[in-house]
């Protein structure tokens, strides 16, 4: 497996995104099945997990601590802070829906705040250290500086082993990691999939140059990479994606004209359009490992399997290259 930047930790190069086991977002969720997917996901070889406090509300720790109840050990679980729903300090982010609580949700990076959270995580997710810490998006309010003062503090603590970014610039990347002296900043989690490479620009090349590793988030594009989002298939209203011009009948359309204009690297490889968009982003220069989500053992066995595909260069230039006329049509 390979090592998370300078840090101690090795991660799978596919991490299991708790996410939906939040119920936010996703259309609601189901606590034994999500437990159930937790331990088909190590059972398969995952043994990695990406969660938040702001999951719904800290529901998504709390399954995914009482999954862990005696597999501890075998685990890696990385958590965030920054976002917070039961305060009103730092910068607005967004309101959630009355369905789900009603919340506004502020990005909150001071020190006390994160130490607060680390101890309502630790908690939640019933266990005494975090494998990888991250800031979940950058506090415009608040110097990196004295967040990274709270993370150094945590590290020393021993409640901490590695500390992570998510959504940060270079330059925020730069200003973390000068921040936090002797430690070193393990890793950043930005967005990254065949239709979204915004990071290759500068973000890449700056984690290249300092041996810090990345954690990439939306490889399949909440599903349209799947193959399965059809222009027929309708979301409930309670699923973020029914609103999201992403998922217009437009692009539906052009994405699965992607997807089966490439269908023929899928069939040699005996692989699923998923499976093979998460794979095409863990063969990228600088690219450690991709999150990919699941609600059920089944996804949990599927997403395992993409650990075992190899992209020779030419099939990956192709997939880039197909993948980059959507870019030039400008989806959102």
């Amino acid at each position: 497996m390979p090592k998370l930047g300078k840090s101690e930790l090795e991660t799978p190069s596919i991490v299991m995104g708790a996410w939906a086991l939040g119920g936010w977002y996703w259309g609601g969720t189901d606590d034994a099945v999500g437990i159930q997917t937790i331990h088909a996901s190590l059972d398969a070889g995952i043994n990695a997990f990406d969660t938040a406090p702001i999951y719904g509300c800290g529901h998504s720790e709390k399954v995914l601590g009482q999954a862990l109840k005696g597999r501890r050990d075998k685990a890696l679980i990385f958590t965030k802070v920054g976002l917070r729903w039961d305060c009103k300090d730092g910068a607005f982010f967004f309101s959630v829906s009355e369905a789900d609580g009603g919340h506004s949700v502020y990005r909150n990076l001071r020190p006390e705040s994160i130490v607060t959270e680390v101890e309502h995580s630790l908690i939640r997710l019933q266990t005494d250290y975090i494998d990888l810490l991250q800031c979940h998006w950058p506090d415009p309010s608040y110097p990196i500086s004295d967040t990274m003062s709270a993370f150094v503090q945590l590290h020393k603590a021993g409640k901490i082993r590695a500390v992570g970014v998510s959504n940060f610039d270079s330059f925020q990347l730069q200003e973390a990691q000068d921040s936090l002296g002797d430690i070193p900043l393990a890793s950043t989690q930005p967005r990254y999939s065949l239709m979204n490479r915004l990071i290759e620009a500068d973000v890449v090349p700056w984690l290249q140059s300092n041996s810090v590793g990345a954690i990439v988030y939306s490889p399949i594009e909440r599903g349209l990479l799947s193959g399965k989002v059809t222009p027929e298939r309708i979301f409930p209203e309670s699923d973020g994606r029914a609103s999201d011009p992403l998922f217009s009948h437009q692009n539906r359309l052009a994405i699965l004209k992607a997807l089966s204009d490439i269908s023929d690297i899928a069939h040699t490889h005996k692989c699923t359009f998923a499976q093979l968009a998460a794979a095409w982003c863990i063969h990228q220069p600088g690219i450690t490992a991709a999150i990919v989500g699941a609600r059920t053992p089944e996804q949990a066995i599927e997403n395992a399997k993409t650990c075992q595909i190899q992209l020779c260069p030419d099939t990956q230039t192709r997939l880039r290259k197909r993948f980059a006329q959507l870019q030039s049509a400008q989806l959102p």
